[in-house]
């Protein structure tokens, strides 16, 4: 017979228990890029995801403190960058609060729908925003991707138990 675990003792705060489950969960590292009325916003997200082949639809998730959400919020379209382990510094010039994301050394151009295209990454996309689904403190973004590029060269920068990481062989 098998015992049952004491769940009791094992039990966390819902918070606690999400965050330390998903510090185990390797996932590869994004950028999201917005034009606003003010200038370019972007952030680093860990949380993009595949919707569906038809349409061609994808997600990513935003916090409605972020500095970046008033913008995202009101943005007819975005770009989606996904990062090489050779830009983990890019990552967290866009994870860094107050910082000046779009900068030197940041390279970048305006691209199709005047969204803000990253230089030097593994693969970016333009995607018209379709959706935002209120999600606790959250929003999940629902984007049709329309065009972008998937020809960069380099391995995927992932993000595991808080660290920017390459990926082993």
């Amino acid at each position: 017979m098998t015992a049952t675990p004491d769940l009791a003792a094992t039990r966390l705060a819902a918070d606690d228990l999400l965050r330390s489950v998903f510090r185990r969960h390797a996932v590869g590292v994004a950028v999201i890029t917005a034009r606003g009325a003010a200038g370019p916003v972007g952030f680093t997200a860990t949380s993009l995801t595949s919707v569906s082949a038809e349409p061609a639809l994808l997600s990513f998730s935003i916090g409605t403190g972020s500095s970046s959400w008033p913008t995202v919020s009101a943005a007819e379209y975005v770009g989606v960058h996904l990062l090489g382990e050779h830009q983990e510094e890019l990552a967290a010039t866009f994870a860094r609060s107050g910082a000046d994301r779009f900068a030197a050394p940041t390279a970048w151009r305006e691209g199709p729908e005047k969204v803000p295209v990253l230089d030097g990454v593994l693969a970016w996309l333009v995607c018209r925003v379709v959706g935002r689904v209120p999600a606790g403190d959250h929003r999940i973004v629902l984007a049709q991707v329309l065009l972008g590029d998937p020809a960069g060269a380099g391995r995927p920068l992932l993000y595991h138990q808080g660290r920017y990481q390459g990926l082993r062989d």
